[in-house]
């Protein structure tokens, strides 16, 4: 039976919590046999280290049960990724999108490098919108709680250093603020790559 190592393709699924400051816990993502999250061991990027660790020698039936610190998962909350951007950013047709630019909205930006991430409205000025890059499980413990499904050699194409990943990884935008991502080819957790400056347009 295939085991994981570097330049595996790899299937899993799992639970995912968020640990409070009380030690409870709450489910805040969920990855199911029908969508499992796919990667390739050791070239995926941005994967989070002790998970990594854990699924390192793992075989297809294997179950894991991981925790991992704010500082190891999403990272610490960063005061600088809140950001205020000009309204003009979010004009549509020269009207601004006020259905979709609300306080509590998550919004698609385009990094200056091309990263998709989703930032929360904070507020809306007449002039401005403040906004938050952080990850929704920035600052946050985690427990990864799941199965590995698939392990096979990865194909030519899969080894390139591109290929995505979900909630396991923390280079990219999380679907919602419940760390729902709405597909793989988005990473869940931005704090690598955020909106700081005028580069960033809506996408």
């Amino acid at each position: 039976m295939e085991k994981i190592k570097p330049g595996k393709y790899v299937e899993i699924t799992y639970d995912l919590y968020q640990i409070n400051p009380d030690g409870t816990e709450k489910l805040v993502h969920q990855v199911d046999p029908e969508d499992p999250e796919k990667f390739v061991f050791g070239v995926t990027r941005g994967m989070i280290e002790p998970l990594e660790k854990a699924l390192d020698g793992m075989e297809p039936g294997a179950t894991y049960d991981v925790t991992a610190k704010a500082d190891e998962a999403f990272g610490p909350y960063d005061i600088e990724q809140i950001v205020t951007l000009e309204k003009d950013i979010f004009m549509v047709d020269g009207k601004f999108d006020a259905e979709m630019v609300k306080p509590g909205a998550l919004v698609p930006m385009m990094t200056a490098d091309g990263f998709r991430i989703n930032g929360l409205v904070k507020e809306v000025t007449d002039k401005e919108v403040v906004m938050d890059f952080n990850h929704p499980l920035a600052g946050k413990d985690v427990r990864f709680k799941g199965e590995v499904k698939t392990v096979r050699d990865a194909t030519p194409e899969e080894l390139q250093p591109a290929h995505g990943c979900g909630c396991g990884c923390h280079d990219h935008g999380c679907g919602d603020e419940g760390c729902g991502c709405g597909d793989h080819d988005d990473c869940c957790g931005s704090y690598g790559h955020h909106c700081g400056d005028d580069a960033c347009g809506c996408h």
